[in-house]
This record gives structure tokens, sequence and C-alpha cells, in this order.
């Protein structure tokens, strides 16, 4: 795996390279700005690029604006963008626009190396990738009317797993029951939340976010 490392922290930054150099994930560039990550792209072609949210000059959205460049630009490389915050609104801007090959991390979630290369593949692999920390603020979300009230507690657990960006086998997995559970569970998910049931993975973590952070 190939990737560039986007993040105007050095010492961050480093910290990033050397976990993932110890992984055997190769590490092709390293950028302290947006304009620098643009251009390391074109050059190297990473697999992936990782991208802190906040960066030179302004620390808003620039990482965010140059990872929408990237996916626009070049649809086969991944990003997966940072953030020291949870910021579902920045999660949704990234995915409304390109939900294939997309990841969106608490920043302090990627010194754990196993979450971090688990994160890589799955994007290079073509899914999307949320942090379980955005989903539950989102699936424990209440509204005057809420949408999720008519789901049972189990239908809740696999809905916060499909938001995720968790296959039914995954999710079977992960719950210890058949796949063949799981799929009833879905389906009975997007009957409720009257949404249709896409059988690609990342179009339904879009349908579920889209769906939670709109509304009253």
């Amino acid at each position: 795996m190939r990737v560039v490392v986007a993040e105007d922290t050095m010492l961050t930054r480093e910290g990033i390279v050397r976990l993932l150099e110890e992984a055997n994930v190769e590490v092709l560039a390293q950028a302290e700005d947006a304009a620098t990550l643009i251009r390391d792209v074109r050059l190297e072609r990473p697999d992936v690029a990782i991208v802190d949210i906040r960066m030179p000059p302004t620390h808003t959205d620039e990482g965010l604006v140059a990872a929408q460049q990237i996916r626009q630009e070049h649809p086969a490389i991944g990003v997966l963008v940072l953030s020291h915050y949870v910021e579902p609104s920045y999660a949704l801007r990234l995915l409304e626009e390109h939900p294939e090959r997309i990841g969106y991390l608490l920043k302090e979630r990627v010194f754990d190396i196993a979450v971090l290369v688990d994160a890589l593949r799955r994007i290079t692999d073509g899914e999307t990738v949320v942090d379980p920390t955005i989903v539950s603020r989102l699936v424990g979300r209440r509204r005057r009317e809420d949408p999720l009230g008519e789901l049972t507690p189990r239908e809740r657990e696999v809905l916060g797993l499909v938001a995720e960006g968790l296959s039914n086998r995954a999710i079977a997995a992960r719950l210890f029951v058949t796949e063949r559970t799981v799929e009833a569970h879905v389906k009975q998910i997007f009957l409720k939340l009257r949404l249709g049931a896409n059988p690609e993975s990342h179009r339904r973590v879009l349908a579920v976010l889209a769906y939670l952070t709109t509304g009253p």
C-alpha cells in the first residue's frame, strides 16, 4: 500500500509516518499544506492520501477542500480525512460528492495502527469508513419527530454498523448472528426509514448519514 501524508504539525506527521512504515505501508511523500499535498498526489499517484482537515493558512477546511479535489481529479485514489473534532457536517460534505474510497476518522484513532491500517485497506477496496464516534452521535441524536423511533434496539445497533460502512457479512460476524438475520434487520431498517435499500455499502452509508443529519 502506498500513501502520502498531509499534516501541518511536524510531530504528529512524523508519528503517523513512523507507524505506517512499521506496518510496511510505503509513505511516498509528506506535506504540511494543501498545495503541497495536491502536488505530491499528482506526482506520486498513491493508493490513499491521509489528510488533516485543518491546514494552513486559515486552519479551517483546507484539507477537506484538498480531499474533494483529489477525489475529483483522481477517482482511483482514496482519501482518509483526519480531524481532532467530531464534525459530522464535514463528513457529509465529503461523502455527498464522492462516497467511494473515502474515510473520516478522529485523529486520536490513527495512533492505533490496527485501526489505521484497517481503514486504509477498506478504502483501497472501495469502501467508506466513518468514525464510530460520529455514527454514534448521529444515531443517538433525538429530534421532535425521531426517525429512529420505530426501530428496535437491535435494529439501532445494526444501523450503527451499517453507517460505519460494514457489510452484512461483517455485521453478522460482529453480532454473532447469521448473515440472513442481518439482511432481515437491514430490510426492516430501510423500510422504517423510508430509504431504498441499495446493495452497495457506500450508498447505504450515504443514505443513512444524509437522512440522520437532515430534518428538524
